[in-house]
């Protein structure tokens, strides 16, 4: 029994009369995978539902931040009280202040913290305070890795701007990323003949140590290790782009499960418990160049706001207080992407993956995919066909082959069971 579409579809075209494409992020679109994208109405626990009815077992989960799944109970009471008090004040709440302990306490390397409204901002921002603190002009990032949509950062960028097929972003001068060095991920003899060529011009290296914008996809053994001797020996810093690893892979992070420690880290998704929110951390050396302490300036009328700091801390108060949760979601989610891999070598299908802890991706190829390179050869039309006989099946899976997936706390045995079937069901349709 097919899906019914029609309200979703009668949404989607009065959209696409008032909203660019239909929708506020492009990737939402569907562009990549075909069809028309369900318009979502409600979530609980590990579930959607969209406007025509339709239940979905969700391995999107806002792009990651669900981590305790939809309607988390502690979080939306903590969100309800909060409005209860008023929105927005412009002014510090107390919130803010236990929402940033419970943020250092998980990375205890950092002394301060700065709360801003998204991933961009963060990423911008610290990287704006380590040009600020080395008075140094480039800066190096890695192909694939997505740090926001910035100027400077939308070069070979992964996530959506891989997911449309484009180099880059019209409207972004060729003098606003001639200080942009985009290198391979996993490559150290690069980012090493980089700094000579740049001896002490190179201001940072930002890299998500994970990375989840072109697929999950791991760190070589000795790569983070190797970054940060490099960036030590230049006296460039090293940032973490923790907004989708932060307290996911880890409690403390990808900071915490790699051992490795940056100069900064920014976060966002799962701090803000589905809310708006992003911040930029680190020791006091660094943080008090920020205004109004210091001469970098970062400023925004939301940020810090109430309703953010009280899911944020709701949020981050169960994962402190839970940290069984994350062994069982390794255990589950390994599950989950062994046996549909399985599953397609049953079927004959070249399908590679790639996981770390909740993160995961399936790549249609035999594999590995350990760059931006590796992962370009993936087949996306493959990944389409797979993707839309997925959704028919009542899987929410990411709606391009250049995204992430997730596992949540509260998906269960009968979630994977049901999604291997559905798997098996929709390799049929790819061979077809």
């Amino acid at each position: 029994m097919s899906r019914k579409t029609s309200k979703s579809h009668e949404l989607q075209k009065r959209a696409e009369r008032i909203i660019p494409g239909g929708v506020d992020s492009p990737v939402r679109a569907f562009r990549s995978v075909g069809g028309e994208p369900p318009f979502i109405v409600r979530g609980e626990g590990s579930r959607l539902w969209d406007a025509d009815g339709n239940e979905y077992i969700d391995y999107v989960l806002s792009w990651g931040p669900l981590i305790l799944g939809h309607a988390v109970p502690e979080v939306t009471e903590a969100v309800m009280e909060a409005a209860r008090n008023g929105t927005s004040f412009g002014a510090s709440t107390p919130c803010e202040v236990d929402l940033a302990e419970a943020v250092l306490d998980a990375y205890p390397f950092a002394e301060k913290v700065r709360f801003v409204n998204s991933g961009t901002e963060a990423t911008m921002s610290a990287i704006r305070l380590a040009r600020g603190y080395t008075n140094r002009k480039y800066i190096i990032k890695f192909e694939g890795c997505y740090h926001g949509h910035s100027d400077a950062l939308l070069v070979k960028a992964g996530s959506g701007v891989a997911t449309l097929g484009i180099p880059g972003s019209a409207g972004v001068p060729e003098e606003f990323v001639q200080f942009t060095l985009a290198l391979p991920y996993n490559s150290l003899n690069v980012v090493e003949e980089a700094f000579r060529r740049y001896k002490d011009q190179i201001a940072c290296v930002i890299v998500e140590p994970v990375v989840g914008n072109m697929g999950c996809v791991p760190p070589a053994k000795g790569f983070l290790d190797g970054l940060r001797y490099l960036s030590s020996r230049e006296n460039a810093l090293l940032i973490f782009d923790e907004v989708m690893t932060g307290f996911r892979v880890a409690y403390g992070g990808a900071t915490e499960l790699y051992g490795v420690r940056p100069d900064l880290v920014t976060l966002g998704k799962v701090i803000g418990g589905g809310l708006p929110v992003g911040a930029y951390a680190g020791p006091a050396e660094f943080m008090d160049m920020v205004a109004p302490v210091g001469p970098v300036y970062q400023a925004g009328t939301l940020s810090g706001n109430p309703l953010a700091m009280a899911a944020g801390k709701a949020m981050l108060c169960y994962l402190r207080d839970n940290h069984e949760i994350y062994g069982r979601m390794d255990r589950l989610a390994g599950t989950l992407v062994e046996m549909v891999a399985k599953t397609a070598r049953d079927a004959d299908l070249p399908l590679s993956y790639n996981r770390v802890g909740s993160m995961f991706t399936w790549f249609f190829q035999r594999g590995p995919v350990t760059d931006w390179d590796s992962a370009a050869k993936s087949d996306t039309k493959a990944f389409g066909k797979f993707h839309r006989a997925m959704l028919e099946a009542g899987v929410y899976l990411p709606p391009s082959q250049f995204e992430a997936a997730f596992f949540s706390a509260v998906h269960t045995e009968e979630d994977v069971q049901q999604t291997v079937a559905a798997a098996r069901q929709s390799f049929a349709a790819v061979i077809a």
